[in-house]
């Protein structure tokens, strides 16, 4: 089957096209035939090795985590699904890509699609969903009436977690660019801060929590926003101990990781607020709630630019100038 790969780690990763085998069945598995495939930001940042020690892949291997399409083959074991249903997952961490002809999904980790989306909308939500899901509802317990900080509001996880906030009842403030200040109003953000006008430190204050999703010292200057007793969730580092022992790292990839936050961690303190580092999981019952959602409107899928499957490696680097407004998909067939 055909599936874009990448040969090596480093600078040069040699993504492109190859023939690869199509899968073989664990007897607690599916076998979908792809759809569509939508790519995240962590798609190009796994070929360079920053996530080697944590991600494990056998290489040459096949990238992407989010698909949608339809169950071919099912495990002896499989009792949720059947050939022919048109299910939505992220595969996320478990050493097989998406951005193929066929994907193995775990059962655990698939969705029955949404009748209301099509097979590009669906592809375009787990790894956005289940983020924003896990950050908001079970790190932050986001309540109605509490204040979240939402920075870079057009992205691909912004433009999902600024719904799920609303729905969960809280106000949420972002950042965004002047063009895009309307799509994030209409998604729901109540302060918005044209990041190219004003700085959201010296503009926004008492957030009981803030969603990292922007590098540099972003986090370092949300601190100053936050309410003592608040909690800040980042998904792009620095990762901290806590999160190696999770994933069952060894003592020196704990310490390493122990003194990348050391930094965050004591600003933290000073201001009596919590960090953590988040890694999304793949869920299929919280895919399943979060479809709920979708299915009754409650949140929309919002999509940027959908690429043929012959230009997959076009999609990475489209993403990778980081002006994408909402997700960017694949359509495998």
């Amino acid at each position: 089957m055909k599936a874009l790969t990448f040969k090596r780690y480093g600078k040069t990763p040699d993504i492109g096209f190859a023939e690869v085998p199509r899968p073989t069945l664990k007897p607690d598995e599916l076998l979908v035939e792809v759809h569509a495939a939508a790519v995240n930001p962590i798609d190009n940042m796994i070929p360079t090795g920053l996530f080697k020690a944590v991600v494990k892949l056998q290489l040459p291997a096949v990238m992407g985590s989010d698909l949608a399409g339809v169950v071919t083959e099912v495990g002896s074991r499989v009792t949720r699904f059947k050939p022919g249903d048109a299910v939505f997952a992220s595969i996320f961490g478990i050493g097989t890509g998406a951005i193929a002809e066929f994907a193995v999904v775990p059962e655990s980790a698939a969705a029955l699609k949404p009748d209301k989306l099509d097979f590009v909308q669906a592809a375009s939500i787990p790894m956005v969903g289940l983020t924003s899901w896990q950050a908001l509802k079970e790190r932050m317990k986001l309540r109605p009436g509490q204040k979240v900080f939402i920075p870079a509001g057009s992205g691909g996880i912004g433009t999902f977690a600024i719904q799920l906030a609303k729905h969960l009842g809280a106000r949420v403030g972002t950042t965004t660019s002047t063009g895009n200040v309307e799509l994030v109003r209409s998604l729901g953000a109540d302060e918005i801060v044209d990041y190219k006008k004003q700085e959201f430190e010296k503009v926004l204050r008492g957030y009981d929590a803030v969603l990292g999703t922007v590098r540099g010292d972003a986090m370092e200057k949300a601190v100053g926003i936050l309410k003592p007793g608040a909690a800040m969730v980042s998904l792009v580092g620095p990762l901290d101990a806590a999160f190696a022992r999770a994933r069952g790292l060894d003592f020196f990839l704990t310490f390493v990781f122990g003194m990348m936050s050391r930094k965050i961690m004591r600003l933290a303190k000073q201001h009596e607020v919590s960090y953590s580092f988040l890694f999304a999981h793949p869920d299929g019952a919280q895919l399943a709630q979060i479809g709920e959602l979708l299915q009754t409107e409650r949140i929309r899928p919002v999509i940027d630019k959908v690429f043929p499957f012959e230009q997959a490696k076009e999609a990475l680097d489209y993403l990778a100038q980081g002006r994408a407004k909402g997700k960017v998909v694949i359509k495998v067939r």
